[in-house]
Order: C-alpha cells, then sequence, then structure tokens
C-alpha cells in the first residue's frame, strides 16, 4: 500500500490522452494515506489554514515549487488565512497517480518528515 512517504519519494509521469483515469478503489486506498484529503467528483482537495497572510503566501511558493518540479499544477485558491489546493489530471479528465505524489509531497513538506 502506497503511503505519504512512498507516494512523496515518486516522481510524476506526464499522462496523455486515453490513459484512464484511476479506478475508485485505488482512489479510495491512495486518499486514506493523505490526512484531510477530500474528493469531489474527479479532484482531491484540502484546505490548509495559517496564523497570517505571510504563512498562507510561503505555502502557496511552496506549492508552486513542488508543481514546478513536479510539472503537475493544482489550483490554489488563497485567502487571507487559508489556501485550498485542488488537484485533477486534466489530459485525462480525472485523477492520476499524479495528484496523489503531489499532494504527498505537499503535506511531507508541512510535517517535515
Amino acid at each position: 500500500m502506497d503511503t505519504i512517504c512512498n507516494l512523496s519519494e515518486k516522481s510524476c509521469i506526464p499522462c496523455e490522452g486515453g490513459t484512464p483515469p484511476l479506478a475508485q478503489e485505488d482512489v479510495g486506498r491512495l486518499l486514506a494515506s493523505l490526512d484531510g484529503w477530500g474528493q469531489t467528483g474527479g479532484e482531491i482537495s484540502k484546505t490548509f489554514q495559517f496564523r497570517n497572510y505571510y504563512e498562507t503566501m510561503a505555502f502557496v511558493n511552496a506549492v508552486a515549487w513542488i508543481s514546478h518540479r513536479e510539472n503537475h499544477h493544482p489550483d490554489l485558491e488563497v485567502g487571507y488565512r487559508q489556501c485550498r489546493v485542488r488537484y485533477t489530471t486534466h489530459a485525462i479528465g480525472g485523477l492520476s497517480v499524479n495528484d496523489f505524489i503531489c499532494a504527498a509531497k505537499i503535506e511531507r513538506s508541512l510535517l517535515g518528515v
């Protein structure tokens, strides 16, 4: 079973149209390893809370760095003390393992694991 540590040690692999999204069984298994992440339709998301705007923006920059390195980019909704991160793999119209890899990398960077 993939855990946050296993996922965060992997790298994203480009997906192309025609690649099927993950089966719901696989989504459930991978989602169980990510604390606080939920699924809505064909995406996973989590809202992170911070003490102030500076911490929020530092988090946004960390997510941007992870996204750039993995070449897999989330939708971000940024507020004064929170940021909602949403992942989906647009090229396949649903979830891929890349979404979970990036989510795990975000969690690992926050936990300092």
